[in-house]
């Protein structure tokens, strides 16, 4: 078997910030245990994505077509066509050019799951491939059972048949509409919904199975899993400092999409008691629209608490007029345009967190202790959200009225309830609780530091 310093492995990333993230920690989770990582990453995401603390890893950019045709004027799938026609060529002529000048050569090639033809390029030249899913192991899990055939569409249909919802039994929880919107909405998200699918089109041709969660977090699906396939659980992968310190400069993720205001954000949330601010935040993709948003506002100033409510610049026409001079006033709030969620949700002051339930938000919560208020948009935030309240009790969820949007005085409400009631008090505990294991899971002998070694030696048996 090589020592792990003679092991060489590529990582290749999706060009989207949400899978960018947890891939480059796990990268330098691998770099911590010897291995020589190279990260490769589609060039559009460098013109968007500024990456920073990268020194224990190679990063490389690889062409992707983004500069050979304006990509807002091409159909969806026309875009996904051509951002594969042109990863499949210059990663082809990078591992080419790789195995040619290295010494030891990688032989094994991490993908995100999304990319999922990358796995025959890796066969073709020689290497093992392991998917790495961005996504839960219960949402990874709806799209293999829709790929088998084993749930039907629409789920409407489906939905009656007891074996839909029972194998494996979590899915008991979910309803129809806790499924991922790819499949519950079938004539909006087609085209995401065959990449989603398209995951598990090539998977059993790969040598292992890589998942962003913790084993003691989806303990019945990971059973369940771990029966049918070679699989690794590897999270979550947020920096060291949060989880378990062991790698004293994995302190943020490097990766900003937009210019957080840091030094406001501490400044106010150091100013407020412990455990009074709100915050909220729909990551860098969800759009609300204007009423939802006027509801929002609405439900802000009706609650007790503070709050620190993240507005990306491309939404702040839709805020309600006079809605900023009216809270900077009592310096009930403040609306930030962007911010380190890291820092913000580890902050003694916050006892809240208003999230569209993004896997890497809801692990981020949980491994930091925070209690959610779950209001979930599209994707798989649906099934997170329902999971978040029914499984891991640490959260409660405002649902939208007959007109899609969710009233401001339900939000006070829920969030009232965390902050100050009693259910609050529980799921604190809870939430305290999952902080807990979730470090646990990546410190030394846990169950994710283990699949991370497990990883590494079976590389290292490659090399024999």
């Amino acid at each position: 078997m090589c020592r792990p310093h003679g092991i060489h492995v590529l990582v290749l990333s999706y060009a989207v910030q949400s899978h960018i993230n947890p891939m480059l920690q796990f990268s330098r989770r691998l770099a911590s245990k010897g291995l020589k990582v190279t990260f490769i990453i589609p060039i559009s995401a460098k013109k968007s994505l500024n990456l920073v603390n990268s020194s224990s890893i190679d990063v490389v950019y690889i062409p992707d077509g983004s500069d050979d045709v304006e990509r807002e004027k091409l159909s969806f799938d026309d875009s996904v066509a051509h951002f594969r026609v042109s990863v499949v060529q210059s990663l082809t002529d990078f591992i080419q050019k790789h195995q040619s000048r290295e010494e030891k050569p990688a032989k094994v090639l991490v993908y995100d799951s999304f990319v999922f033809w990358a796995l025959d390029i890796a066969i073709q030249h020689g290497m093992h491939g392991a998917p790495f899913f961005t996504q839960s192991c219960v949402v990874g899990c709806i799209y293999y059972l829709i790929h088998q055939g084993t749930v039907k569409l629409p789920l409407e249909a489906a939905h009656g048949q007891d074996h839909v919802l029972s194998d494996p039994p979590v899915m008991s929880v979910l309803g129809p509409d806790d499924f991922p919107s790819l499949v519950v909405d079938l004539n909006s998200y087609s085209a995401v919904l065959m990449i989603a699918l398209s995951q598990f089109s090539n998977f059993r041709r790969a040598k292992w199975l890589l998942f962003n969660s913790f084993a003691e977090l989806e303990e019945e699906i990971v059973k369940w899993m771990r029966n049918q396939w070679s699989i690794m659980i590897i999270g979550p992968t947020i920096p060291s400092v949060y989880l378990d310190k062991r790698l004293e400069d994995d302190k943020d993720y490097g990766l900003s999409l937009f210019e957080p205001e840091a030094e406001a954000c501490l400044k106010w949330l150091d100013s407020k008691p412990p455990k009074s601010v709100l915050y909220v935040s729909f990551g860098s993709l969800a759009s609300l629209g204007e009423d939802q948003m006027g509801e929002l506002a609405n439900g802000l100033k009706r609650m007790k608490s503070n709050f620190l409510w993240v507005v990306r610049e491309s939404e702040e026409k839709k805020l309600p007029c006079d809605f900023l001079q009216e809270v900077g006033i009592d310096d009930k709030g403040l609306v930030v345009k962007w911010c380190n969620q890291l820092q913000v949700l580890s902050h003694g002051s916050v006892g809240c967190f208003m999230t569209h339930c993004g896997w890497n938000s809801t692990l981020e919560a949980l491994s930091l202790g925070v209690p959610m208020v779950a209001m979930p948009q599209w994707t798989d935030q649906p099934t997170n959200a329902t999971f978040i309240v029914e499984v891991w009790k640490v959260g409660l969820r405002v649902r939208a009225n007959e007109h899609r949007v969710v009233a401001g005085e339900d939000i006070a409400s829920c969030v009232n309830d965390i902050m100050e009631g009693e259910r609050g008090e529980e799921i604190r505990k809870n939430s305290l609780r999952w902080k807990e294991m979730a470090r646990e899971a990546v410190d030394e002998g846990g169950s994710s530091d283990m699949g991370i070694q497990e990883f590494v030696i079976n590389m290292a048996n490659l090399c024999t």
